[in-house]
């Protein structure tokens, strides 16, 4: 059964058929295959009570947010902002791609909002100052896979939806990792140009009172993170109603700058529909999938099997590492999460591993999976940015960031209370 399923889920992708209608055609055929009753009877109350999630609500709404920061033009000036702070580093302008792109996390909540957002603004800058132009791309890739992991993270909401784990401990939980990642992504940049000083293009010059003064464009995303994530800590809010809160931010602050206007608005809620329609169908086709493994026993059988291996919990960890890495160079990174946690997570937790710190770790093999090629999302994202030359240029700029976030995966394993310490003080 499960060699079926893995050959059928490849074919189907292998035909390029939309991520979640192959999920969905996958429960189909395996139904009549497996089962003695007419499961797909059920589709249409699995897809229902998926979507009728009241948390799920939140996944639209932090879509939104971030397409208003982008379209209002926000995201450019933080950007600028950035770079005036941060690229007197060895490596310049790339210092600004990865710390940029931590702000605009704390604000989206997508990765690949982030990527784009951040790539659009920063490639020009290639040429005109004289980057290395792969390491340069692979850091505003790298630097977009930080939307899944600082709060408030899409990601970390569906994961403490499946495990039915607190969203607001592992927001706590990922602050710390991310930030973390964020540095170590800007020491390898450092470490790179320092090596080949070639690499780190023109430094920008800049003067403490322009540094001062462009502060003030910092002001709005920090203030919309001090919105979503202090209303959730303090009681006033659950994370969809501080989702809905720093959409409402966001509009004020674009209102009181004068961007606020209908073309505007009309391409935020596009943007917003679209990648929210995306999304919904890979978790209703996702679920449906999940609904039939269980029905079928193959989930049980599976956790049973795994659990009955008598294998130590390092040894667990480190096959999840690596069966995360090779699925994630097959499968999109939602629908990766969507159909393996239900199956993964029972079997780290019946081996004593914390959910919170599970999550982050997950979200973190996850982050790796939009940077490792052939689907690695961001690395779409960034190569659809550029006028011209190779995806494999992003591709090997990418993987020193890949190995940051798997040394950030054993640092992890060796310290829990990098991820844990913060939701056990504040949670």
């Amino acid at each position: 059964m499960i060699a079926t399923a893995l050959i059928l889920l490849l074919a189907l992708l292998g035909l390029s058929i939309p991520v979640g209608a192959a999920l969905g055609v996958l429960g189909l055929i395996l139904d009549p295959l497996y089962s003695m009753l007419p499961l797909t009877q059920a589709m249409g109350e699995v897809s229902w009570s998926t979507s009728n999630e009241f948390l799920m609500v939140a996944i639209p709404l932090f879509i939104l947010l971030g397409e208003i920061l982008l379209r209002s033009g926000m995201a450019e000036s933080m950007y600028g902002a950035m770079s005036l702070w941060l690229s007197w580093l060895p490596g310049g302008l790339m210092h600004a791609n990865i710390g940029a792109s931590a702000l605009f996390a704390a604000t989206s909540g997508s990765s690949v909002a982030t990527a784009a957002t951040v790539g659009t603004v920063a490639i020009p800058q290639i040429k005109k100052q004289g980057y290395n132009p792969s390491l340069f791309l692979g850091s505003i890739a790298a630097g977009g896979t930080l939307g899944i992991l600082i709060p408030p993270s899409i990601n970390l909401v569906i994961y403490g939806v499946l495990t039915n784990t607190s969203v607001p401990k592992l927001y706590l939980a990922g602050i710390v990792p991310g930030l973390a990642l964020a540095a170590m992504f800007m020491l390898a940049i450092a470490t790179a140009c320092l090596l080949r000083p070639q690499w780190g293009g023109q430094r920008v010059r800049a003067s403490w009172g322009a540094r001062a003064r462009s502060l003030v464009q910092l002001v709005p995303p920090i203030g919309i993170f001090l919105l979503v994530v202090g209303s959730i800590y303090a009681g006033i809010a659950t994370p969809t109603e501080a989702a809905a809160l720093g959409v409402v931010g966001a509009l004020c602050l674009a209102l009181f700058q004068g961007r606020l206007n209908w073309p505007m608005l009309r391409d935020a809620l596009e943007g917003t529909m679209k990648s929210s329609a995306m999304i919904m169908l890979i978790v209703i086709g996702a679920a449906f999938l999940n609904f039939i493994m269980s029905a079928t026993g193959l989930t049980n059988a599976l956790i049973d099997t795994i659990s009955g291996l008598g294998v130590s919990p390092t040894v667990m960890l480190l096959v999840l590492v690596l069966f995360y890495l090779v699925l994630g160079c097959f499968m999109e990174t939602l629908a990766m999460m969507i159909t393996t946690i239900p199956i993964v997570a029972p079997i780290m937790f019946a081996l004593g591993f914390d959910p919170v710190w599970l999550g982050i770790v997950i979200i973190i093999l996850v982050e790796c999976a939009l940077i490792t090629p052939p689907v690695g999302l961001n690395l779409f994202v960034v190569q659809s940015l550029r006028t011209s030359g190779s995806m494999n240029e992003v591709i090997a700029g990418a993987l020193p960031f890949v190995i940051m976030m798997l040394v950030m995966v054993a640092l992890l394993a060796i310290a829990p209370d990098i991820a844990l310490w913060v939701p056990r003080v504040f949670g």
